[in-house]
């Protein structure tokens, strides 16, 4: 008969042993789970995954185990999905379970204090930002309320190239941000040196530094890295609620402009006013802030990043603007600027409008889901806690749909042209236009604002200029845009954004000259008047 001490050490040696397995095993792909790399314990694919451009490595990986497969990080599973089908099934269909977001305890916790819309869990709180979201920014009031914004502030970006054509990147951002100013607090951003223009960009720098990958450490995967002292982790904590200070600082501004606008002027019609007057709504200023600041930042950066996506393509392939301008030319003559009026006679536009968003899609890799329960696909275990990764790089650079994805060509969009919305609506999965907006429940409810922002902005832009390859003046070299996705774009942040370039802008002729100063003074007189342009200090 074995004695005590034999049967202490050997239950001893086997609970060790449990718990070295139990340690071993995490990291590791269940055996039901999407197929995927090879895992290390522990960490899982971590050390595999790079900091930069991850969507590059996805849809590498997308070709060797296909439209669905997992990753590990931790004890976290991450599935990656770069199949039209499955992002149907997964993202719209099964909707109900699919739509929340995976934890983010520093974007969600500690920056958004929980009123954060993009971080923001799916649940009740949600579904109240949703539902006013849809209120201010449906079909009907876009085109009522908002084209005349758009046109206004476009023509003042035509205006801004005649006269100041070397900072041609500054003018698309100005554009985008002012006319969402224009909207969520009825001030504008009356030229690129507005300082509140510049504190809006700034936060966007400082909000995409903090979130990037590697600036802090994974405690969303290994929660317990909470409690190890920050200054072992590059003060972490602290640089995450600076990054909070910042946002509130840049967006309270715009909203106490508005709380005192209503005590010495009659009421604006601004997205803030409307929440305001709404005794329904019972938002604390804390979460206007953030639902305002949510908005400016998603419309301020992707609008701008496309107009200058069109610019590269416009100089690097040629052929398609003199298309478009046959078009346009044709149907507006040189009397007048293109308008939201014209887009079903514009179709080559917004062709073109797609192929950007299709070409260098702003957000590659989307917004992640969050799983609520299993889910079983095509005999393969998607467990609840999943997270959920829709590869838009991948779906955008899919030789079956688009044959030399590399390649900018707005032909492949001659019978698409119908508007995002109606693509997104669609259950024919196979027709879908592009995935920027986003899929499921959580689609972005700006669509219909920045479908016609973008066919109003670069309809004008072809309509008044051509954009050639800049050749210096003193050594005759001709200066080509860097369009290699690696060393030309950055993309380290929420949005990816092309790195400056040069190129050189040329208007089409004296008469688009006259043209857009006279629509300019128009829009000083009859919309601009109508908004403040410096924010109370």
């Amino acid at each position: 008969m074995a004695d005590l001490s034999t049967i202490v050490m050997v239950t001893l040696v086997s609970i060790l042993a449990g718990l070295l397995y139990l340690l071993l095993s995490i990291g590791s792909r269940d055996s039901r789970l999407p197929p995927g790399p090879a895992t290390v314990p522990i960490l899982g694919n971590i050390p595999q995954l790079p900091k930069k451009q991850p969507f590059l490595k996805f849809t590498e990986l997308a070709k060797i185990y296909g439209g669905l497969f997992t990753i590990k990080a931790g004890p976290s599973t991450i599935a990656i999905i770069t199949d039209r089908k499955i992002a149907r099934e997964v993202f719209d269909q099964k909707s109900s379970i699919s739509s929340n977001r995976p934890p983010a305890y520093v974007g969600n916790e500690i920056i958004g204090d929980h009123d954060q819309p993009l971080f923001m869990p799916y649940g009740p709180r949600w579904r109240v930002n949703r539902k006013v979201f849809h209120q201010n920014f449906m079909e009907s009031i876009v085109e009522n309320d908002y084209m005349k914004i758009a046109h206004a502030e476009a023509s003042q970006m035509l205006r801004d190239f005649v006269l100041d054509s070397e900072h041609y990147m500054d003018h698309p951002r100005r554009f985008g941000n002012s006319i969402m100013m224009c909207i969520i607090f009825g001030i504008r951003a009356a030229s690129v040196d507005t300082p509140h223009l510049h504190r809006v960009f700034d936060t966007i720098e400082h909000i995409d530094e903090i979130l990037r990958i590697g600036a802090t450490p994974p405690v969303d995967i290994f929660p317990w890295l909470k409690y190890v002292p920050q200054s072992l982790l590059g003060n972490w904590i602290s640089r995450a609620k600076e990054v909070k200070r910042i946002f509130l600082a840049t967006f309270m501004a715009g909203f106490d402009h508005v709380k005192n606008r209503r005590k010495r002027l009659s009421v604006r019609n601004s997205f803030i006013d409307r929440l305001l007057d709404d005794e329904k709504l019972v938002f604390t200023d804390h979460r206007l802030a953030f639902l305002a600041g949510g908005l400016l930042l998603a419309g301020s950066d992707t609008t701008a990043t496309m107009v200058v996506c069109f610019m590269q393509a416009m100089v690097k392939w040629p052929e398609f603007a003199r298309r478009a301008q046959k078009q346009i030319d044709a149907i507006v003559g040189e009397d007048r600027t293109p308008t939201w009026a014209d887009y079903k006679d514009l179709p080559y536009v917004m062709a073109i409008v797609k192929e950007c968003m299709r070409w260098r899609p702003a957000t590659p890799l989307g917004i992640p889901h969050y799983l609520d329960e299993d889910y079983w696909i095509d005999g393969k275990l998607l467990p609840k806690g999943t997270t959920l990764i829709l590869n838009v790089w991948g779906l955008h650079h899919d030789e079956e749909y688009f044959p030399s994805p590399d390649t900018f060509n707005p032909e492949r969009y001659l019978d698409k042209t119908l508007l995002a919305a109606h693509y997104v609506n669609s259950s024919d999965y196979a027709n879908r236009d592009h995935y920027g907006y986003g899929v499921g429940r959580r689609v972005c409810p700006g669509l219909h604002l920045a479908d016609r922002n973008m066919f109003v902005a670069m309809a004008k832009l072809l309509w008044a200029f051509n954009f050639e390859k800049f050749i210096d003046p003193v050594t005759g070299n001709v200066a080509e845009p860097d369009l290699d996705i690696v060393t030309g774009y950055n993309s380290d942040g929420l949005v990816m954004f092309a790195n400056p370039f040069k190129l050189k802008v040329i208007l089409r002729s004296e008469a688009r000259r006259e043209t857009i100063m006279r629509e300019f003074a128009r829009a000083e007189s009859e919309v601009f008047a109508k908004y403040d342009e410096k924010i109370d200090e």
